[in-house]
């Protein structure tokens, strides 16, 4: 049994979601689960929807856009266009709640988000019907996936996977579940954070024991660096699970960073697909790599991070200072990406979105504190770091060479990845000259 997720671009019209058919039927004798995303863009639009209700503006106009854009498919991919008309239905009235209220709580946010793959799945599953698969629309909460009520960024519980194997077992044919979304223990829907698609492929994959979780997508695999910025880089063939979680938590999008942890545990091998060219062979992210395996794979990089300093109260022997700090971020929930420490002082930096003023406040009751926007992190990654110098001094020199000035530098504990934090100007013409000395051009 195999798990093949179909990400936004792969269910966003009539031709993709034939094309998704085809690979479907192509994998009928490995029994395929099928998890799929929204349609591309329109979680965006649902949170813009719920924005418009809340403000009490025409969401009306928006709503029945997105009712047409679904029908659209439907009707291309001659299937009956009422078909989604209940779940609009239910969509709309959610607004009005909102708008009659005008309050949207977290629950709220998810229950509206969770239509996007609402939508999507019972197209999807439709289709496969209609060419002759046996296919079947569950939502995920009905596959047995349930979570706690962390809104926004669920967790599944211990008994999710028992739960999802007494759903589908004895299911004959090919489950099409929505990716994202979930159900608590009191039945209120939840969501397991943007992205989280790739982590429902593998909660379910883990819990049913695949051979194999695929990600289709829109690129053929894993790539040597961004191709915006490097338009000429290369795919990689094979990546550790240790390399791969590095790449998805510095900056790489083709995978989710929660994907991991269910696949590392169940040692279910990863492969990242295009939907758009399934003869390309992708990108295999496997447990162990051989020793010719080993090397650099990728250029990870993000844009528009924050860096924090932080420097103690002017006395030395600051006992439990890192751990108030520590606790400062984890109480206001927001995640730290990369750290560099010292007794009285660290630095670190965050994600583009993290609300820090609340942090700032909180830490300048015992530090010093200051903020630096506009910066961008740069990571090299592979497994080659922990057992040469040379992809360090490479990337040291380059840095010199480009008289690129570093805020921090950081060598991760696993020795496979070297990050630096600089001017997001410098962005990058860094990540190319970096990408032109590790893998040429």
């Amino acid at each position: 049994m195999i798990v093949q997720k179909f990400g936004g671009t792969s269910v966003g019209g009539a031709a993709p979601i034939r094309r998704l058919a085809e690979i479907v039927a192509r994998a009928l004798p490995r029994r395929p689960v099928v998890v799929v995303s929204a349609v591309g863009g329109v979680t965006n639009e649902l949170f813009r929807l719920g924005a418009q209700a809340l403000a009490k503006t025409d969401w009306k106009a928006a709503h029945a856009a997105l009712a047409a854009r679904h029908r659209t498919i439907l009707t291309e991919l001659a299937l009956d266009p009422a078909l989604l008309d209940p779940l609009l239905d239910e969509l709309a009235g959610l607004l009005r709640g909102i708008e009659l209220i005008g309050e949207a709580t977290p629950r709220t946010q998810d229950q509206l988000a969770s239509f996007g793959e609402r939508l999507s799945v019972r197209i999807v599953a439709a289709h496969l019907a209609k060419t002759g698969l046996p296919a079947r629309a569950f939502d995920a909460w009905d596959a047995g996936l349930v979570t706690d009520s962390r809104f926004g960024g669920a967790r599944p519980l211990p008994e999710a996977p028992a739960r999802i194997r007494a759903a589908l077992e004895g299911f004959q044919g090919v489950p099409v579940i929505t990716g994202y979304v979930a159900k608590d223990a009191h039945g209120h829907v939840t969501t397991l954070g943007r992205g989280g698609s790739d982590w429902s492929a593998a909660i379910f994959g883990a819990a049913l024991g695949a051979e194999e979780i695929q990600i289709w997508t829109d690129v053929d695999g894993v790539m040597t660096a961004d191709p915006r910025i490097v338009p000429h880089a290369k795919q990689r063939e094979k990546l550790s699970f240790a390399e791969a979680a590095e790449l998805a938590f510095f900056g790489a999008k083709v995978l989710h960073p929660a994907t991991m942890v269910p696949a590392i545990e169940k040692d279910i091998p990863i492969r990242v697909l295009n939907s758009f060219r399934p003869e390309v062979p992708g990108t295999t992210v496997v447990a162990r790599l051989l020793a010719h395996e080993r090397g650099v794979k990728s250029i990870a990089s993000k844009h528009g991070i924050a860096v924090v300093n932080v420097v103690a109260a002017p006395m030395l022997l600051q006992f439990g200072f890192l751990e108030r700090v520590a606790d400062v971020f984890a109480r206001h929930e927001v995640v730290v990406d990369v750290i560099a420490t010292s007794e009285v002082s660290l630095a670190l930096t965050t994600e583009p979105n993290a609300r820090l003023e609340p942090v700032v406040a909180e830490l300048a009751a015992f530090s010093a504190v200051t903020v630096l926007r506009d910066m961008a992190l740069v990571s090299v990654v592979g497994e080659e770091l922990s057992d040469s110098q040379r992809v360090q001094a490479t990337v040291l020199g380059t840095l010199a060479e480009l008289g690129v000035k570093v805020e921090m530098l950081s060598y991760g504990a696993t020795r496979n990845n070297l990050s630096v934090v600089l001017p997001e100007a410098r962005l990058k013409e860094t990540v190319s000259a970096l990408h032109e000395r590790l893998f040429g051009r």
